[in-house]
């Protein structure tokens, strides 16, 4: 999983090196997203909600690189099982990351956009260890300077903890 990260990290540091003439749209970005744990994690969270910040730099007028960053908490939920006569109440706590990746944007129109983060999503809660991080995302502007986004988040270690969010973003 390190070497995957460093790899990542380090085709990045030569990508950014090699276009360092070609800056004409960077652009840092900000927002909040909200989403519906899918999978297995659709049976200890029901909700999540998430803070995304990256900062973009234009390689060509089709493709933005870039590094994000932001916040996810799925909030824990309390399920109740009832076998026979005994009734038992597992409480699931939230659980929480901070993604660390590298990002991909490519604009087939102006207002229309396909991308990928990849990355580790650290854990910050007590037992989760994180784990190697994958959000692919389809975006469209709805304004010059704002723009809605729906991605599909997935966390995998031993397991998978996967999000289908929807996002809006404000370029600054």
């Amino acid at each position: 999983m390190k070497r995957i990260f460093l790899l990542t990290l380090g085709l990045f540091a030569l990508t950014f090196s090699a276009m360092a003439q070609h800056v004409d749209r960077s652009s840092f970005k900000a927002g909040f997203n909200a989403g519906i744990p899918v999978g297995d994690a659709s049976e200890i969270s029901k909700f999540s909600i998430g803070l995304d910040l990256a900062y973009h730099w234009s390689v060509s007028e089709l493709v933005d690189i870039g590094l994000a960053s932001g916040f996810i908490n799925a909030f824990g939920e309390t399920k109740t099982v009832t076998v026979g006569n005994v009734t038992v109440e597992n409480e699931f706590e939230d659980f929480q990351f901070v993604p660390l990746t590298g990002s991909l944007r490519l604009y087939p129109t102006y207002d229309f956009k396909l991308g990928a983060d990849v990355g580790y999503a650290v854990g910050i809660n007590d037992g989760n260890e994180g784990g190697f991080y994958v959000r692919p995302s389809v975006g469209y502007n709805i304004t010059g300077n704002t723009e809605l986004n729906v991605s599909y988040i997935n966390i995998s270690n031993d397991g998978n903890f996967s999000i289908v969010a929807l996002g809006i973003l404000f370029l600054f």
